[in-house]
């Protein structure tokens, strides 16, 4: 079928813009041509820095024709509600309309609405401009005397379908089969009619348009052009996304940097390439360490193979590098401790005082938490008191992105402990969801203290996330409390953590936050979405089934809702109970049982009675007790003896073993339901295998919520 071709030369595109522009072009394409008739069998953007292009295969040459009747409002109906009517409908009057008269419904309006189809290429001609108008770039801007808002100065349109041109003007520039190939190589104008024949032309022209064909140009010459050198490119994906943006002919040229410069820490050697330059880094494979090389991507090929391009490269990284050597020396001039009163003069947030303040309640909460974490209570408090002393240093005010690792090596420097060192890295991390997590306790106690005060803080201020609102990244800090505490598994329970620091209301109200993170967490590891909700915390109650005492801690043992490694642990091992044959056969025992006690609970309910089989113990000594019974009963209390004993000493509770526990009741399960009869005519024995059933549940329900599994 015909393939529409278009192609907006322009200004000099941003890199960061490049990706989003695709989207949006393949967006805008797709629903305005749907919108118009046209169903396009598929729609490819493309980006370089001096053009937006798209392809879109599958278009028919011409609309079809459409008839369509539109039901109207009564005959008899207000005058308004007729107008209405008419101009939905694009009639003049009522003459154009037709009246139905219908025995039941009675008498009203019709409209028969004939459209004729259109050919594709007038459609094109006003879709294309009024996607040009109304295009999302980020930041747009006016040139000459026009009103068109784009991103940069459009230079050329370039419209074909089905090989010919598609005429239109827009901004003072009429549509064409004209191109212009790289700015240097290949200036001259390049016609082009379809797709095929634009790549390839485009090509000759040196311009590779697939930003992904860019990509893995760059990384395999990079590559080699290392190789060569007995080096090794060290990888960069962010970096390599945006130098692909940055040019439309890509030519990889390796420089040499002053081999001085390499007593600098390594990460600010790279940052201050890629931030500044846009270099990549070349390691030492034998060592490890940064070579005194980098690599650059030129947008050309030089005659003189990049010799030229090389050297001024590295006269800018030499200047770059001595800016970065004298912050250094600076900030080593003065030690992270007397840096400490200078948070105060940091605002955190206007509601919650300054940086120094939130380092003191940092402090006193890590002291709280080295309980939990085995950490040393001395150099704990340490590192949380210098943990935030290197925002005020030159390198990181020159480089954010080394917040904590400039601390680290300041702190080094002093031959302060190593573990306060570290931990004053390590206390910002997980920054994300690659990120790794904190590797010795201190760095875990500090990493903890600071993310549920950044939590605990905004809670009392009523600062919480709010749908796709989160400008404090309150889940990113929620997570990564989560993933602190599961992989180096710290049993903290969070409600002691928040004790004192929030009211009982708002308490609850975060560790729900917590929890819906947690859900989340599970789900995206592949867990199943019913295990997860039917191992999430509840009360259940603890109940010897022969003398129906309660259990020591009271009326109800709730599972405790705030130790999340727990709660995490529980649904691991629901999953693979649930996948034994045990499992499988316990959980269809249970929903019988469940099933017969609703239907009872239904059918006494109705009738107003009262639940006796709830009220009532299961008595010993009961003359017609069966064996199947006396199994079921002494196997249930057996089980109870075991989760209650776990959940008394919660810190060691062995979820494997709760749950093999409920494998044993299998066996006493398929004998009762195999000889049992339920309902029984004796109300006494009915009563009492009523109760039963219902103690079978509890002892299930008092591990996880069976009710929720699915399947």
């Amino acid at each position: 079928m015909p393939q529409l071709l278009l192609e907006l030369l322009t200004e000099e595109i941003p890199a960061r813009m490049q990706a989003r522009a695709c989207a949006d072009l393949e967006r805008a394409l797709m629903d305005h041509l749907s919108a118009a008739g046209l169903l396009p069998e598929g729609v490819k953007a493309f980006a370089t820095p001096r053009r937006l292009a798209a392809v879109v295969e599958g278009l028919p040459l011409r609309t079809p024709d459409t008839h369509e009747e539109r039901k109207g409002p009564r005959v008899d109906a207000p005058a308004p509600a007729i107008e209405g009517f008419l101009r939905g409908a694009g009639l003049a009057s009522l003459d154009q309309a037709r009246r139905v008269d219908d025995p039941k419904k009675g008498s009203f309006w019709v409209a028969d609405i004939r459209r004729e189809g259109r050919d594709t290429p007038a459609l094109i001609a006003e879709i294309v401009p009024a996607i040009i108008r109304a295009f999302p770039w980020p930041k747009s801007m006016r040139w000459g005397e026009g009103d068109l808002m784009w991103v940069r100065p459009l230079q050329a349109i370039v419209c074909t379908f089905d090989g010919e041109v598609v005429d239109f003007a827009i901004a003072g520039l009429r549509s064409g089969d004209v191109t212009r190939g790289h700015r240097v190589h290949a200036p001259d104008p390049v016609r082009v009619r379809r797709y095929e024949d634009y790549v390839t032309a485009l090509e000759r022209a040196r311009v590779v348009l697939d930003a992904e064909d860019r990509r893995a140009r760059i990384a395999a010459d990079a590559r080699t052009a290392c190789e060569a050198l007995g080096l090794e490119l060290v990888d960069d994906p962010g970096l390599l996304d945006e130098v692909a943006g940055l040019v439309e002919w890509p030519v990889v040229v390796v420089g040499e940097m002053d081999p001085a410069f390499l007593d600098l820490p390594a990460e600010l050697i790279r940052l201050t390439m890629r931030t500044n330059q846009k270099y990549f880094a070349v390691r030492d494979p034998a060592t490890g360490r940064l070579a005194p090389r980098f690599v650059t991507v030129a947008n050309l090929a030089a005659r003189d193979g990049g010799k030229a391009i090389a050297a001024g490269n590295a006269r800018v990284l030499s200047a770059r590098l001595s800016d970065a050597r004298f912050f250094v020396e600076v900030d080593r001039a003065t030690t992270l401790e007397s840096r400490v009163p200078r948070l105060s003069s940091i605002v955190f947030h206007e509601r919650l005082g300054t940086m120094g303040e939130k380092v003191e309640r940092v402090r006193t909460l890590a002291s709280a938490l080295c309980h939990d974490t085995g950490a040393p209570p001395d150099l704990v408090d340490h590192a949380a008191r210098l943990c935030k002393a290197d925002l005020v240093t030159e390198v990181v005010g020159e480089f954010p992105e080394l917040q904590g690792q400039v601390g680290r090596d300041l702190a080094r420097h002093e031959g302060l402990a190593d573990a306060v060192a570290i931990a004053i890295e390590e206390h910002w991390k997980p920054a994300g969801p690659s990120d790794r997590v904190p590797t010795n306790p201190v760095g875990v106690t500090v990493a903890l203290a600071d993310k549920l005060d950044t939590l605990m803080s905004f809670w009392r201020i009523g600062e919480k996330p709010t749908g796709s609102r989160d400008p404090y990244a309150l889940r990113r800090a929620a997570l990564g409390v989560i993933r602190i505490l599961r992989e180096r598994r710290v049993r903290l329970r969070l409600r002691t953590a928040f004790k004192g620091r929030l009211d009982d209301a708002l308490a609850d109200d975060l560790l729900q936050f917590m929890h819906e993170r947690l859900k989340q967490a599970l789900r995206d590891e592949g867990s199943r979405h019913d295990l997860v909700d039917a191992a999430m915390p509840f009360e259940s109650k603890l109940v010897d089934v022969a003398t129906e005492t309660q259990s020591p801690e009271g009326q109800k043992y709730a599972v405790p809702d705030d130790d999340l490694v727990m709660i995490a642990d529980r649904v691991e091992a629901l999953a693979n109970f649930l996948s034994t044959e045990n499992g499988v056969n316990l959980l269809t025992g249970y929903r019988r049982a469940r099933n017969i006690l609703d239907a009872e609970w239904a059918k006494e309910n109705k009738k107003g009675a009262h639940l006796g089989w709830q009220m009532i113990g299961v008595e010993r000594a009961f003359d017609v007790r069966t064996q199947p019974e006396q199994e079921l009963i002494l196997a249930i209390q057996s089980i109870r003896t075991t989760i209650s004993g776990n959940f008394h000493n919660a810190e060691r509770e062995d979820w494997v073993a709760i749950l093999g526990a409920l494998s044993s009741l299998r066996g006493p399960v398929d004998r009762f339901f195999e000889t049992t009869r339920v309902n029984d005519p004796e109300p006494q024995v009915r009563l009492n295998r009523l109760k039963l059933l219902d103690e079978l549940c509890s002892a299930c329900e008092t591990v996880a919520r069976f009710s929720l599994v699915a399947g």
